[in-house]
Parts: structure tokens; C-alpha cells; sequence
């Protein structure tokens, strides 16, 4: 039934509008760590070795042609991404600002603290199909926050309401195209890349559907 969800689920930690710039502290918690959960389980798609996540093989492809870190670049593309925003209508929010910072962040420190590579090709396909996960239910988190989506989930959230196609259908196709824009450009493409581009909009779906199960908003 996951597989079905359209529109994200209203929590007890959501914020009542979007634009809302003094929530309470809940929801910025509830924000904070969704987002850093989101970018940990990224983390672990280039910790495996095997195949980065479609939007960091395009941030490497892009580090490598011009130079800087993947985290630098992740900012980058956020920033690019957002300007698909205009002509969907989307309008960002403290989530939007928080997202480009903290994703990045948590990238380039994951990467400079932990090392998960392994000689073991078992291993690092666990690990890459755990990051999937966890960035399905990082999405899960910090979506019903309600501050704005981030750019790659406004894209999202903002075709979905243009196409009527269910939101892991939407985010399975632009997590395609992103990869092979990435690999064009050499980023590091491989299985676990396929996992991602294949997995992300189920592992959204079933983050949000959790998320469905919490009380909801007074």
C-alpha cells in the first residue's frame, strides 16, 4: 500500500505552514535529524564503493571536472535544482535552507570521520542497501516537518502535483536521469547506484507511510 502514497502525511512534529520561520522546537528537531539521517544514508552509497547515489555520482562527475569537494558540490546542485522550482510553483522555506546546508554537511563529514569500505563485495552491497533505506526514512522525518521541502524533494512534491503520478514513480525517474547526467561526466556509477536510482522512490514512499502511523497534529 506504501507504494500508493501521494501526498505527505501530517505528524505531531509537523509545522502548520511552510513558511513558517519560528516554529517550535520540535519540529526544527524532528527537521535537523531527518535531514541528517538523509545524509548519512547517502554517505554509506560512497562509503560501499560500489555505486554512489544518482545526485552524488552528478556532484562527483562535477568535482572532478571543475574541481572542490562532493559536499560543495551537493550545495551547488541544491542551489541549481531550486531555480526547476520556478515554473512548478514551489515556494522553499526554512526546510529549504536547512536541507542545502545540513545534506551537504553531513556528506563531507561522514566521509572524513568513517570508513566502511571493504574488500567483502557482500558487505558493501548491505551497505548500500541499508543507505537507501535510511534515506527513505530520513525523508520520512523531516517531509512531515512541514518547512519547506527540500530542493530535490520540492522537484519531486512539485511534479508529482503537475504529472498525478505517485510520489515513488516521480522520484525513481528523476533519480535516473540525474544519475546518467553524473555518470557523463565520471562520477562513480556502479550497482549500488542502481540500487539507489531504483530503491529511493519505494524507500520515500515507505518513510512517509511510517511516518503516517505517528499522532498527528493538534
Amino acid at each position: 500500500m506504501f507504494l500508493k502514497i501521494k501526498t505527505i502525511p501530517s505528524t505531531m512534529w509537523s509545522s502548520s505552514h511552510p513558511l513558517n520561520f519560528a516554529p517550535p522546537l520540535k519540529t526544527v528537531l524532528f527537521l535537523v535529524i531527518g535531514l541528517a539521517v538523509f545524509g548519512f544514508g547517502s554517505s554509506l552509497l560512497i562509503h560501499s564503493g560500489i555505486g554512489n547515489s544518482p545526485w552524488v555520482v552528478l556532484a562527483e562527475g562535477l568535482s572532478i571536472q571543475l574541481g572542490g569537494t562532493i559536499g560543495i558540490w551537493t550545495f551547488g546542485c541544491s542551489i541549481i535544482v531550486l531555480l526547476g522550482w520556478i515554473p512548478l510553483k514551489e515556494k522553499p522555506g526554512l526546510g529549504t535552507v536547512l536541507n542545502i546546508l545540513i545534506i551537504a554537511s553531513v556528506l563531507d563529514l561522514s566521509l572524513f570521520l568513517f570508513d566502511f569500505s571493504s574488500n567483502n563485495d557482500f558487505i558493501n552491497y548491505f551497505t548500500a542497501s541499508i543507505g537507501v533505506i535510511i534515506v527513505g526514512i530520513g525523508s520520512g522525518i523531516y517531509l512531515p516537518a512541514n518547512l519547506g521541502p527540500g530542493p530535490r524533494d520540492g522537484l519531486m512534491t512539485g511534479l508529482q502535483r503537475v504529472t498525478g503520478k505517485p510520489i515513488a514513480w516521480v522520484r525513481s525517474a528523476m533519480e535516473m536521469t540525474v544519475v546518467i547526467l553524473g555518470w557523463v561526466l565520471g562520477g562513480n556509477a556502479g550497482i549500488g547506484t542502481i540500487f539507489f536510482a531504483v530503491g529511493i522512490g519505494p524507500a520515500v514512499a515507505f518513510g512517509l507511510y511510517l511516518a503516517s502511523y505517528f499522532p498527528k497534529k493538534d
